[in-house]
This record gives C-alpha cells, sequence and structure tokens, in this order.
C-alpha cells in the first residue's frame, strides 16, 4: 500500500468517525473506538514510511504494526 492509498483510507475513516460521532447513538462507541485505533495504526505506517524514505530506505519495507503495539505509545 502507497502512501496515496494510505491518506484516502485515512480521509474514508476519519469522514466515517465524524458522521459517527456527529449522530451521537451510543451505540457507535465501539465502532468509534475501533476507527481511532485503526487510524492510528494508518499514520504510524505512513510516519514509518516516510522516515524510510527520508533516510534512504525503501519505504516499502515499512509495516503496519498492531494496534496494541501503537497505541502503547501514548503511555
Amino acid at each position: 500500500m502507497g502512501d496515496e492509498q494510505i491518506l484516502e483510507r485515512i480521509k474514508r475513516m476519519i469522514a466515517e468517525e465524524h458522521e459517527l460521532r456527529a449522530s451521537g447513538e451510543p451505540g457507535n462507541a465501539a465502532r468509534v473506538r475501533a476507527l481511532e485505533e485503526e487510524l492510528d495504526v494508518c499514520w504510524d505506517l505512513l510516519r514509518q514510511r516516510r522516515a524510510a524514505r527520508e533516510y534512504g530506505v525503501n519505504p516499502g519495507e515499512a509495516h503496519a504494526r498492531p494496534a496494541d503495539e501503537v497505541e502503547r505509545y501514548r503511555q
């Protein structure tokens, strides 16, 4: 998956997240949380790809890390 594809996926997830939050339905909480985690994974992958490119490494070698690993960065 290339940068443009990752960014497009991020845009779609953000749009869905905004729709769910705007609806105000409490049943959407689990999906919103899942979207937040997916977004963190995508942003992490994009940062990895950009860093690899900056340091002359093939960005295709970057890989999506598991959500629980990415989420622990916040702690």
